[in-house]
């Protein structure tokens, strides 16, 4: 029987050692990719504030009720989710209609208000999928059917079935688009019609205007996407960028 000695080998003794340099490199790469996730958000930041604060002049409709307008800020914002993650898209999203709000001398009023927090929705849903994509429109036909007014126009609210039924098709970019498009709409939809009411026959008579106004802006998500995602990965092929900033969902 050959005796087994109770201390490591000269070789096992290299062990902690071993695990000591292991320790040491992955730090190092997780510092490294904190810092590439740092860079990405910056840059993206600061593009899409850039681009948020010059679609922000460009209007495209006019909400009924109030002088806010829609711009093709809502054809990029959407995506701002998919590009920075979604909690960094949200603020980015609330920073580009607040500054846009103090550079132009605005004032809060209702609509104004109520005008910031919609496009918020359609990045978290743009963005990623999950339950919270089906539970905000759910949630708007409810409270637009508990106000007397909505629920007399109940037809208008069944629009936001629609991102319901597109979350389960969502790898179709113009249905994922469409999906958030009508997220924003749920939610303005119903802050709407408590903060203005409006009448049974002016929510009808939106009706046709909503269906090609929402098919246009999911149009222009897309194909912002699109257009943004091959610019990036151009820049990137160029070396203008870092290939680590570049990823898109």
């Amino acid at each position: 029987m050959v005796p087994t000695s109770k201390f490591p080998a000269a070789g096992d003794r290299a062990l902690p050692v071993d695990r000591v340099l292991r320790f040491v490199t992955m730090k190092k790469i997780y510092s490294e990719r904190s810092r590439t996730m740092k860079k990405k958000h910056i840059f993206f930041i600061i593009t899409f504030t850039i681009l948020g604060l010059i679609a922000l002049q460009i209007p495209f409709t006019r909400l009924l009720g109030s002088n806010v307008k829609f711009t093709l800020f809502d054809f990029l914002a959407p995506t701002a989710g998919a590009f920075l993650g979604t909690a960094p898209g949200v603020i980015s999203v609330f920073l580009m209609q607040a500054i846009n709000y103090l550079i132009h001398g605005a004032k809060f009023d209702i609509g104004g208000i109520i005008r910031l927090f919609p496009t918020l929705f359609a990045v978290a849903y743009f963005a990623k999928k999950r339950t919270f994509n089906i539970i905000v429109p759910v949630l708007a036909i409810i409270a637009f059917n508990l106000n007397p007014i909505g629920r007399s126009a109940w037809q208008y609210s069944m629009f936001w079935l629609i991102p319901i039924a597109a979350h389960f098709f969502r790898k179709n970019l113009f249905v994922r688009s469409l999906g958030a498009t009508f997220t924003a709409h749920a939610v303005g939809g119903a802050l709407w019609v408590w903060a203005f009411g409006l009448t049974q026959a002016m929510w009808l008579a939106l009706i046709p205007q909503v269906i090609m106004e929402r098919v246009l802006m999911a149009a222009g998500i897309s194909a912002f996407y699109l257009v943004f995602a091959r610019i990036l990965n151009f820049a990137s092929k160029k070396h203008l960028i870092p290939a680590s900033l570049v990823h898109a969902r």
